[in-house]
């Protein structure tokens, strides 16, 4: 069976890199003067070479973003199941060898964590676990998703990689879409940073958008994880990745997130920096290699940050996010999965969105479960 996988292996990490660093003025400049832009054109639009040319990119990121997706920008909020985790990963707080106290909500803990989320006025959430089969498994995730589904207009989940019979059986509960990040696509480096538990195997992480895919999911998340590798070839591979993705499974949505490291229990520091100014022209080299996917901004970034790139093309932004298993009104100081950046209240972001002329929504634009 043809996967992504397949395309992968027809390409070098070294080569690739080396391939975007070369790009040119010029290149930029051919890259920026068509629309119907190709994975040369995001190499150009990723490179050194574009670095001159972020106030052009960034106008017109903002006009496609405008002509597609109108002045709205959908609010959404994650919610914490369980820090229990069987996985060894470098960078995160929940990872097995971190010494702390592990958590998984109940039904009850879950529907006040609800309750708390409605009163914001949410209606998408992001369900959030550990991978640990055992005891936030598919049953346990499917109990959740049909415990709440009356509540929200749509249900995310990013948690352990599934079997596409996994994938059907939550959708047919009420699953709207899955995040599921490669965290890097250098497949050495990967093994580096996850040397323990299901996660470390590269290939059945990379083949998970496959399966999601042929379960017939409404919306798949990608991305990577900036500052494990260079977040360049990085990028280009999830850009890769969307393409074939668009291509064999064309009825399905997708979408990008952009986490970069943030300070964690057992902290990691990142191998290579990703400044505000690269982030910026990646997430503008995104808008213009793809003008239908939706780009989110999570609250791992500033508020200054995220003030300036909410008219730049990202299409769904999170705000008072807890990243810790009951976070919200259960157990607010259990330990979080990471530090978050933009502490404020929801009715804060709004006010802010608001005043940039944007217009909040609160589910996904396409698709209403209720």
């Amino acid at each position: 069976m043809n996967t992504f996988k397949n395309i992968f292996d027809q390409y070098n990490w070294n080569d690739t890199l080396t391939s975007i660093l070369s790009k040119t003025e010029t290149d930029v400049i051919r890259a920026l003067s068509h629309p119907n832009r190709g994975l040369e054109d995001f190499k150009a639009l990723v490179s050194p070479a574009a670095k001159p040319f972020l106030e052009e990119m960034a106008q017109i990121s903002s006009q496609v973003t405008k002509k597609r997706f109108g002045n709205t920008i959908q609010m959404y909020a994650p919610m914490y199941l369980s820090n229990e985790c069987q996985n060894i990963c470098t960078y995160c707080g929940f990872s097995m060898t971190n010494k702390i106290p592990r958590r998984t909500l109940t039904d009850q803990e879950i529907l006040r964590e609800v309750d708390f989320l409605k009163s914001k006025g949410y209606n998408h959430v992001l369900l959030v676990t550990g991978e640990a089969n055992k005891t936030v498994g598919v049953e346990y995730i499917k109990k959740a998703i049909q415990l709440i589904r009356s509540k929200f207009a749509n249900i995310t989940i990013e948690v352990q990689p599934l079997d596409q019979s996994d994938y059907e059986l939550l959708k047919k509960s009420g699953l709207y879409a899955v995040l599921v990040y490669q965290e890097t696509y250098h497949r050495q480096e990967y093994k580096h940073h996850h040397p323990k538990g299901r996660k470390s195997n590269f290939d059945y992480r990379l083949e998970t958008p496959d399966r999601l895919g042929r379960a017939g999911i409404h919306k798949i998340g990608l991305g990577a994880l900036f500052g494990l590798e260079d977040w360049r070839a990085d990028s280009f591979f999830t850009a890769l990745h969307l393409q074939y993705l668009q291509k064999t499974y064309w009825k399905t949505k997708y979408s990008i997130s952009f986490p970069r490291l943030r300070p964690h229990s057992g902290g990691l520091e990142p191998k290579v920096a990703m400044t505000d100014s690269d982030l910026v022209q990646l997430i503008c080299a995104y808008r213009l290699f793809d003008e239908d996917v939706e780009l989110s901004m999570s609250t791992r970034e500033s508020e200054v940050f995220r003030e300036h790139i909410v008219t730049l093309g990202i299409t769904s932004i999170s705000a008072e996010s807890k990243t810790n298993p009951g976070g919200y009104v259960v157990e607010p100081q259990s330990l979080e999965q990471f530090e978050i950046s933009d502490e404020r209240p929801t009715e804060e972001v709004v006010q802010m969105l608001k005043n940039k002329g944007l217009d909040v929504v609160w589910k996904d634009w396409a698709y209403n479960w209720q």
